[in-house]
């Protein structure tokens, strides 16, 4: 499709020359005799970029400008003037022109400007629909009382620089709210860095938060930059902060306190300035009271404190959320949009969602793929969720497949041995021979937690 240009100059021969050289590049264009007659033909014709002219009689090209600005901050503008000076050059730039050409034009000149002010509207609307893509992706949907709490907790907790840290169930959201937090806040054009520290070996959290110099370890080959340098004017979010070893709480610590991180295997300490957000579906209390957990780290990070509801708490919000999941899917994945009966949507309100909002999104998105026609009614609801991943009460003896059986009892060995060993999942993963890593992708998978299954 071909990209429209609109000149805007008093001068008849510079409008006939501009237009030769833009026709003759295979672009469209409009011709405009004044700043008046361009503003409406911006207004009707929706150009991809404007030439304009700075002195022109009646209105000057600085002043029609400004207006530009207010209809469509996007609409790359590059100035054109026969009486070019520098103050003119720098007042065009302040009020958002692209570029400054001075007459005679260049062709060449005239072409490379075109396409880099082209290039820079099309890359900046890019970004635009990416972030509006991603905030659709991270937005929090619901209109129940306990959704609203939270939403008034978030508008509080946004403009300050105060830690926060945010407690729920495991599927919750929890980070949603700090991604709203970090959203709404002075930050929000910085970096949010987020790092899950239940899903790095303990022996690399550090190097990973805090960074490593060549060689300060085995297998330290190269220079790392740690996550808190990464984060440095924005946000950190510290996922599953209560999986951190005493020694890293520690450091942490010491970046709250003195805003300082130091890398592995370096003497020299660096400034750092973060908003540090946390999250953990864990009592932090009784990790304090076992020594599992600093009780100065839990007073730095709990500033603001913010307790995510489980489902259950706001099932008024699931018909929203089923269809705000279905359309996401649809649009993210190029899937053919299915309508979800009323009768559908009641049935998914009354299941019982242990792993909250996001076994509910994993729902959605089994019946957009699994159900045969458009449209989901309760019966599919029915059919497709029987073979959901096994639940809490369910025993091996259950099981109508071999694969079902294996899942089963790899879930009922799972919950034994984590009761056993008081729900400490560094210890468990220790005890069964797996990574942590891997155990925490199994509670996941099963849906297991302390909440539903202690």
């Amino acid at each position: 499709m071909k990209q429209t240009i609109l000149v805007i100059d008093d001068e008849a021969a510079i409008r006939d020359s501009l237009r030769m050289i833009l026709e003759y590049d295979g672009y469209d264009t409009l011709l405009a005799r004044g700043g008046q007659e361009g503003l409406e033909r911006v207004a009707r014709d929706r150009p991809d970029l404007v030439l304009l002219d700075v002195k022109m009689p009646g209105r000057d090209g600085l002043e029609i400008l400004r207006e530009l600005r207010e209809l469509d901050e996007l609409l790359p503008v590059v100035m054109i003037s026969g009486h070019g000076t520098v103050s003119t050059a720098v007042e065009a730039t302040k009020l958002g022109a692209f570029d400054f050409l001075e007459k005679p034009l260049s062709s060449e000149r005239v072409r490379l400007s075109l396409r880099n002010a082209l290039n820079q509207r099309r890359l900046t609307a890019e970004n635009r629909s990416w972030r509006r893509a991603a905030e659709v992706r991270h937005e929090m949907i619901g209109a129940s009382p306990a959704l609203a709490r939270v939403t008034e907790e978030i508008r509080r907790a946004a403009p300050v620089r105060s830690a926060v840290l945010i407690q729920g169930e495991s599927g919750v959201g929890k980070e949603l709210v700090a991604r709203a937090v970090h959203r709404n806040g002075p930050r929000a054009r910085e970096r949010f860095v987020q790092v899950n520290c239940a899903a790095i070996p303990d022996d690399l959290i550090e190097s990973e938060l805090f960074g490593h110099e060549k060689g300060s370890f085995t297998g330290a080959t190269e220079k790392q930059v740690g996550k808190f340098e990464q984060a440095d004017r924005g946000t950190i979010f510290l996922d599953e902060v209560g999986d951190m070893t005493l020694r890293t709480q520690a450091k942490v610590l010491r970046v709250l306190q003195e805003g300082e991180v130091e890398r592995l295997g370096s003497a020299r300490t660096l400034k750092v300035d973060v908003r540090v957000l946390a999250a953990t579906n864990k009592d932090l209390d009784a990790a304090i009271e076992s020594g599992a957990f600093r009780e100065d780290l839990y007073f730095r990070l709990s500033v603001l404190p913010i307790r995510v509801p489980p489902l259950r708490d706001r099932a008024a919000d699931i018909p929203l959320l089923v269809r705000h999941f279905a359309h996401l899917f649809a649009r993210e994945s190029n899937f053919r949009p299915k309508r979800f009966t009323d009768s559908a949507v009641e049935r998914l309100t009354r299941q019982r969602w242990r792993g909250n909002v996001r076994e509910l999104r994993n729902s959605v998105e089994r019946l957009m793929v699994m159900t045969p026609h458009d449209t989901v009614d309760a019966a599919d609801v029915q059919e497709v969720l029987r073979v959901d991943a096994p639940r809490g009460g369910a025993s091996p003896s259950e099981a109508r497949t071999l694969r079902e059986f294996k899942e089963l009892s790899e879930r009922a060995f799972l919950v034994a041995r984590l009761r056993e060993l008081g729900w400490n999942i560094s210890r468990t993963a220790e005890e069964i021979d797996t990574p942590r890593s891997n155990l925490y992708k199994k509670l996941e998978q099963y849906r297991i937690s302390q909440e539903t299954d202690g």
